[in-house]
Parts: C-alpha cells; structure tokens; sequence
C-alpha cells in the first residue's frame, strides 16, 4: 500500500442503504489485503449489523472499525474527511443531503466519490467547492456509478479508437432490461420540480467554469430518429452524462480540437421510444405539483431494490459511434445489472483507484475519465465490465 499520514485509506458512507451494502460487500470480496478501510453512518447498530455481514463475506472483517458521522453533523463529517484518504458517498438524494460532506473532503483535501446523477447538485459543489479542492488537492468524482461511468469511461475508450488531433463527433446509445433504482426515482423527482434552479445553477456555472484554450468540447442535443449504424430508434435522454462526457473532452486533449457528444436511449421498436417519451414527460409534468410528487415518492423506497435473482438478470449496453478524421468506429460497453450490482462495482473500483493507484495530476471537481481515465480502465475492465471495438 502506498505510505499515507491517514490511518485509513477508504470510509464507506451510507453502508446501511441498499446500494451502500452492495459496495461494502464488493469491497469486501476485492479489497487488496492491507487496505485500510472503515463504514461510517449515524447508526452504530445497523452498522453493526452491516458488519456481521461482511463478517459472513470475510471473518477478518469483524474487526473493521465503525464511524458514528451524520451526514447533517460538520463536525462529525470534518473529523471523518480528515482520517482518509477517500470517502465514498451513497447518502442521497445529494442535493438534500451530500454538500456537508463534499465540503469537508474539499477543505481536508480528501479524495471524494459518490453516485449522483443530479446535475444542480454537481453544478452548485463546482461553484462552492472547486476552488477549494483544488487548493488542498482534493479530488471531488460525482457520479461514480451508473451515472456516469460507462458513458464516460465508454467515450474515453471510443475517442482512443479514432485519429489525433481531429474534430470528434459521438454519441451514445444506452440500453437496458432493469428498473431504476429507489434513488434514481426520487432523485429524478426532485430534479424535474427543480427545473429553474438547476438552470439557474448551470447558468453560474457556465460564466464562472474557464474554457480550454483553442479547444471545444460540448454536449449537444440530438434529435429523435433512427441511427443509420445501430438500427435503433432513439430518444435524446436528458440526463447528467453528456455533461460529463464533455467536461471530460474538455479536460483532456486527446478529444480533440473540436469534440461533440449526443446522448440517447435505444428502442428496437418505434413504439417503446414513443412511450418512453411519453413517460419522462408525464414524470416531468406530475413533479411540478407538490401533493402528486410526494404521493409518487412515498410509493418508492429510495433505499430499497431488488433481490439477486431479479439483478442477476438485469443487463445493459451503450453504444457508442464515433466520427473523426475520416474513420467511424463502433464501441460498446456492456455490463450486468446497471442500477445496482454494477454501480456498486464502479463506485468500489473508482475508490479503489482513487486511493491505490498512480492516476495523472489532478484536483478540484474532475470527472471520472480525467481523474483516473487508463487506471479505472483497466480497473473495470478486470471486474468484468466490457468495453469492445464492435
């Protein structure tokens, strides 16, 4: 293990949730021997409870150390930021309750992953947080699972496929069989009613965010059709993953001069993109009364899912197609249950790698591609995610 004046290298917050009990139990199964690592959350008995489990896993885990830290308590999160040399979030919906912490690990220069897909959220830590972390080399990776790790990841891998020093232009078709998690659900509600504020926050973002000098990297909406490559009909998705993708091109300069990404979900049959368009725009619509919010809220436990049976079915797939240069390549990354094996896979791994590996010089708000690009690569790749040149 590399030599660190923390005494740990990784606190998992949030253990207790579902999603957090996947990761624990990931972490479990793969962490290299000697990793410092510990379980935090305002329960000591359900993290008790959370250890005997892992306990089950890996009888050397009995001992591992339990953190009393609320997600509300500064102090509590500050002392937890200081002992670590990563801290792993699975406490949402973030906007309600992740910026505490995002402020610790910036002010004690800890690395900080979570899962969000909430953009208001990453938009207002850039605007508080940013300058700080990049003052104490924190590194702050939002959206570490699902969200955004195979577009992101998936994009880096593709742009590598086409000729340097060109105009780039991507997209990105996601597939899949499973459910949305409790969280994604709620989170997506409270997003949708806070329609204003998050394009008020993007708006601050966008006049106080530098541009790269002689480049361009930008997330473009596409528009509904059927991709002349893939066969599939697609619907644009308006989620937090083009941005990210583009920060990334931004970040890096292997993207190119001029770089483009469009994002979509792919139907076989013009009549599930159809209905799902109807779908997100009802959702939309509903979120917008408060009463009708809360009923649909209620009816979805942010912290439950399904079993493993159910998960062991699940899949998904995005493909990617990429123009530059003259030369189009097809990409595909593809992987088991997205909402929640999987995310807890990606969520592990970025730690892992934030915390043990040798990753290119960066701090401030980064996105996963240009905080860890080769290094969680390869980490995923060995997990038995698959990215493929079709």
């Amino acid at each position: 293990m590399p030599e660190s004046p923390r005494d740990l290298d990784i606190v998992l917050l949030g253990a207790t949730g579902f999603t957090g009990g996947l990761t624990a139990e990931y972490l479990a199964r793969h962490a290299p021997e000697g990793m410092r690592w510990a379980l935090a959350g305002r329960n000591p008995g359900k993290l008790e409870v959370v250890r005997a489990r892992l306990a089950e896993i890996d009888p050397s885990l009995g001992g591992l150390e339990l953190i009393v830290a609320d997600a509300g308590d500064e102090a509590s999160l500050a002392a937890l930021a200081a002992r670590t040399k990563v801290v792993i979030s699975t406490v949402g919906p973030y906007l309600e309750y992740g910026a505490p912490l995002v402020a610790a690990c910036a002010a004690s220069g800890t690395d900080y992953v979570d899962l969000t897909g909430e953009p208001e959220f990453v938009d207002r830590m850039y605007l508080e947080h940013d300058a700080t972390a990049r003052r104490t080399g924190a590194r702050i990776v939002h959206a570490c699972g699902f969200d955004s790790i195979p577009h992101d990841l998936g994009a880096f891998f593709t742009v590598q496929q086409l000729p340097e020093g060109v105009p780039i232009t991507l997209r990105g078709v996601v597939r899949s069989n499973a459910s949305f998690s409790g969280g994604t659900f709620h989170s997506a509600l409270g997003q949708f009613a806070r329609a204003r504020q998050m394009r008020e926050a993007m708006s601050d973002r966008r006049r106080r965010e530098p541009r790269p000098e002689g480049r361009r990297s930008k997330a473009v909406s596409g528009k509904p059709g059927k991709d002349p490559v893939l066969g599939y009909y697609l619907l644009p998705l308006p989620t937090i993953d083009p941005f990210v993708v583009a920060r990334s091109g931004a970040a890096l300069d292997r993207y190119g001069p001029d770089f483009r990404y469009s994002h979509y979900a792919g139907t076989k049959t013009l009549r599930y993109a159809a209905g799902g368009a109807v779908g997100a725009l009802g959702l939309a619509a509903v979120s917008q009364v408060k009463p009708v919010r809360e009923l649909l809220g209620s009816r979805v436990d942010p912290g439950s899912g399904p079993d493993a049976a159910k998960r062991e079915r699940s899949w998904f797939t995005v493909d990617f197609v990429g123009e530059g240069g003259g030369e189009t390549v097809h990409t595909r990354v593809s992987g088991g249950d997205p909402g929640y094996t999987e995310t807890a896979k990606m969520l592990a791994e970025s730690a892992m790698c934030l915390a043990l590996d040798d990753n290119p010089p960066t701090s401030g708000q980064v996105t996963p591609a240009a905080a860890m690009g080769e290094n969680l690569l390869a980490r995923l790749r060995a997990a038995g995610i698959s990215f493929e040149v079709v």
